[in-house]
């Protein structure tokens, strides 16, 4: 992994064509905000953000990823630019309510309208062995979301080591998650290079089993254009071309469209 990110790392300095990454990375972005302090005003901000790149004449972000008690107001400002509205559902961050529950907050995120739903599993089950407690709940909240995306997060910052991620990833994969996801950005480390390298293995070894494609995000902590181009290459690396697009790579992140559009503009 080091010689990788060390090639990459050398990448990212001569890349010819970094403008049009970059504004390719902001199509790939799910804009978002997952503060106790959100509400309606901060979400109207967020919305109005997102569609002033259009009038920017830069791409569009893929989704904003918001709580649902805000999910009809995204999808009431967002609607006809294409955008979709994510919502995090299922006890997010912890993950720490029983199944039901759980469901049930994800069932109402889609009544508001989400498009997307990000689901966190039970890291203390994960750790204490209960994996087919981990397969179920991802199974079940897959079942509530239908057609609706499923982005399974399963923080890799409480997972610790690569064997623990590469099972994770497996258990919510086969279980039928649409992608998969580094954190919540509430714990520390959040995404990582070689925790996104085990999960990237893992959705290449899946494909060349099945020929199912599962999508991947990086989250937490990724705020400069660096950064972002780190993951987008190491995408290229190690799951190819075909899944450089919004359908199977997102960046989830805050302050990285302010970032990047400073450097385009620079």
């Amino acid at each position: 992994m080091e010689s990788t990110i060390n090639k990459i790392s050398l990448e990212i300095l001569h890349l010819p064509d970094r403008t049009s990454i970059l504004k390719h990375i902001i199509s790939l972005l799910d804009l978002t905000t997952l503060e106790g302090t959100d509400n309606d005003e901060k979400i109207t901000q967020l919305c109005q953000k997102v569609l002033q790149f259009g009038e920017k004449n830069l791409p569009l972000p893929a989704a904003v990823c918001v709580y649902p008690p805000f999910v009809k107001l995204s999808k009431k400002l967002l609607a006809g630019s294409g955008v979709n509205v994510a919502s995090v559902a299922g006890a997010f961050p912890s993950g720490q309510l029983p199944l039901a529950l759980r469901v049930n907050e994800v069932s109402y995120a889609i009544s508001e309208g989400a498009d997307e739903i990000d689901m966190v599993i039970s890291r203390g089950a994960f750790l204490a062995g209960e994996y087919q407690k981990i397969t179920d709940e991802v199974a079940s909240i897959k079942q509530e979301c239908g057609n609706h995306h499923l982005k399974v997060i399963l923080e890799t910052g409480e997972l610790v080591t690569g064997e623990n991620i590469r099972l994770a990833s497996e258990l919510a994969i086969n279980a039928g998650a649409d992608f998969i996801k580094t954190s919540t950005g509430k714990i520390q480390p959040t995404a990582t290079p070689d925790a996104m390298a085990v999960m990237l293995e893992v959705i290449s070894n899946y494909y060349m089993l099945t020929g199912k494609e599962i999508g991947i995000k990086p989250a937490g902590g990724i705020s400069t254009p660096d950064q972002s181009l780190f993951y987008y290459l190491l995408v290229k690396e190690i799951a190819g071309e075909d899944w450089l697009n919004n359908r199977l790579f997102r960046i989830g992140a805050s302050r990285l469209a302010d970032a990047i559009v400073k450097e385009i503009n620079s």
